[in-house]
């Protein structure tokens, strides 16, 4: 009977033991959850603005004859490149050849009849130096003379006319670039400015073309940045991923479109090997601002409160503080801080999920890497902001 009673103190004792170690479990404060830290990353940037536009050749030719006729020949091929001056059509010579002739003949004979009129005048001359002619006859030879130079001025200026309708027999290219296909066989009658009968666009310089809103260029002229001429831009073609056409801002235009709200820009780009042909599409980057300092942080680190954008820091005694900031562009994953923020600051990039305003954190130390997007990596064009990280 005593050792029951025994047994029965020994487990009441047990439970005891227990149930004291289950409250101490209860009342102990759990530890500060971890979260990774790290500062933010400086550099030198420049912001980009993108837009999307088409290519225009600079020059850009109806090749129209300045004869009336029968085509004759036709001297390229379809789609070539030609030079300045070189001969493209032919409109039948011969009727332009003989009304040249005509007019060449008529100046012969009026060179002829003014080489007359100057030797009555001499002859007169010297019968009224002898008295035996008049003054009045003097007078008239003289009058007949003037005429006779006329007459071969005014033949002269026709034989120059006949020329130049000869000439323009001859179509020749006016730039140089690809000409288009012949809208015209040979055989076929043309008219003098109407017939058109191929097109040529120049290729080595190409005009980009874009439009922009109201808003981007008041941006521009309130800071003093882009939309000017001799801007830096950068285009980069729809199969391309990088943007590698380097380019000029060389126009833009004086008024708003009032039914777009939009006005239009246009920057030249070098085409030296003729590989982009006009009509186009491409990406343009303008250069929206000069190099200045900046702070980074990764976008996943800005978490959005209403309108407002938040950052979490961790203080010195590893406690969360909300930092209200002002974002710029994205860089590959990384948001531009405008304010907010410094670069001394333990920004939380990991465990956010975890942090909460004025609770205790556990701060790990981390490292802030950009992450380049597909269509920026290998590029030698900035992306819409270049980054160069200084060393800390």
């Amino acid at each position: 009977m005593m050792g029951k009673k025994l047994t029965i103190a020994g487990a009441a004792a047990v439970l005891l033991f227990l149930g004291a170690c289950s409250g101490d479990a209860e009342n102990a404060t759990p530890p500060p959850p971890p979260v990774t830290v790290a500062q933010p990353v400086t550099g030198d940037l420049i912001d980009w603005d993108e837009y999307v536009g088409r290519f225009e050749a600079v020059q850009n030719v109806e090749i129209r004859p300045r004869a009336t006729g029968y085509l004759s020949a036709v001297h390229f091929t379809d789609g070539q490149f030609v030079r300045k001056g070189q001969l493209l059509f032919t409109v039948d010579p011969r009727p332009a050849q003989a009304a040249l002739a005509q007019a060449r003949a008529g100046l012969a004979q009026a060179e002829a009849n003014a080489a007359n009129a100057k030797t009555e005048l001499a002859r007169s001359e010297a019968l009224v130096a002898a008295r035996a002619a008049s003054q009045e006859e003097v007078e008239a030879r003289s009058a007949a003379a003037r005429s006779g130079e006329a007459q071969v001025a005014a033949a002269r200026s026709l034989v120059r006319a006949r020329e130049l309708d000869l000439g323009f027999t001859r179509v020749t290219a006016p730039i140089s670039g690809y000409v288009s296909e012949r809208m015209v066989d040979a055989g076929n009658s043309v008219a003098a400015d109407q017939t058109i009968l191929t097109t040529i666009v120049s290729t080595d310089q190409l005009h980009f073309k874009f439009r922009g809103s109201e808003a981007m260029l008041l941006k521009y002229q309130r800071g003093g940045q882009g939309a000017s001429k001799g801007t830096a831009v950068r285009v980069r073609l729809p199969d391309e991923a990088t943007f590698d056409h380097v380019g000029t801002l060389d126009f833009v235009d004086n008024r708003i479109d009032a039914s777009a709200g939009t006005i239009q820009a246009r920057a030249i780009i070098p085409n030296p090997d003729g590989f982009i042909k006009p009509g186009m599409t491409g990406n343009l980057r303008l250069e929206a601002s000069q190099p200045y300092k900046a702070i980074l942080v990764p976008d996943t680190a800005i978490v959005a409160d209403g309108a407002r954008r938040i950052v979490y820091v961790v203080d010195k005694e590893d406690t969360v503080v909300a930092r209200p900031v002002e974002t710029g562009p994205l860089s590959n994953s990384l948001r531009v801080i405008r304010s907010g923020v410094t670069s001394s600051d333990r920004v939380i990039i990991g465990g956010i999920q975890r942090a909460r305003p004025g609770a205790k954190v556990t701060a790990q130390a981390g490292k802030i890497e950009a992450q380049e997007a597909p269509a920026q990596r290998a590029s030698s064009a900035p992306p819409s902001v270049v980054a160069l990280p200084a060393g800390r």
